[in-house]
């Protein structure tokens, strides 16, 4: 399986700033993000990112955007040049998309996922993606830990995305023996990139 993909990462923070008027709230992003993977991952075997998501009290986080969302000390310098001429942050919680989205960096599948996890549920803002990323399965296993302080985080796996939760929303609701199809190749996938 390919890496995480910085290029692709910053250009879907603008996306879905851009979706949002130009500018969108960090923690929306990444909730729209999450969900975006996890959708991905379960219709098509792999994530839109293949970044690396850590459980964190407000919800799942992908680690690398999140550094590129934040012009983190982190990024290299490559990564920091590309960010620069994409992105700007407004503020501590905001980010603003500079220049239209280079859509040749995504798959045809990556953006109908992006813009279905948009139309149902950009309309809700960053606390109350937040609550809902708790109702799902690869969060809720971190729950208690997080709730006793056992750690401020906890990185998440993606075999756990595929788990079904009773209030799921209908986009995550994939027949049984596809989302088994589509989990063997994703695990598949990362067989033959640990050999690479």
């Amino acid at each position: 399986m390919v890496g995480f993909n910085h290029k692709k990462a910053v250009h879907t923070l603008s996306y879905f700033a851009q979706k949002e008027g130009g500018e969108i709230n960090k923690m929306k992003a990444f909730k729209l993000v999450w969900l975006s993977d996890r959708l991905h991952l379960r219709k098509y075997g792999r994530p839109i990112l293949n970044d690396i998501y850590f459980a964190l009290p407000k919800g799942p986080i992908p680690s690398s955007t999140k550094d590129l969302a934040d012009n983190s000390d982190y990024l290299a310098d490559n990564e920091r040049e590309l960010r620069e001429q994409i992105l700007e942050n407004i503020g501590r919680y905001m980010i603003k998309s500079k220049t239209e989205v280079q859509k040749k960096v995504f798959s045809d599948s990556d953006l109908v996922v992006m813009n279905l996890i948009y139309d149902n549920f950009g309309n809700l803002d960053e606390y109350m993606l937040s609550e809902l990323s708790h109702e799902y399965p690869e969060w809720k296993k971190f729950e208690k830990s997080l709730q006793m302080g056992h750690s401020s985080r906890f990185e998440m796996n993606y075999q756990d995305f595929f788990q079904n939760n009773e209030n799921s929303h209908y986009l995550f609701e994939q027949n049984g023996e596809l989302l088994e199809l589509n989990k063997e190749v994703f695990l598949e996938n990362q067989i033959i990139s640990n050999l690479i």
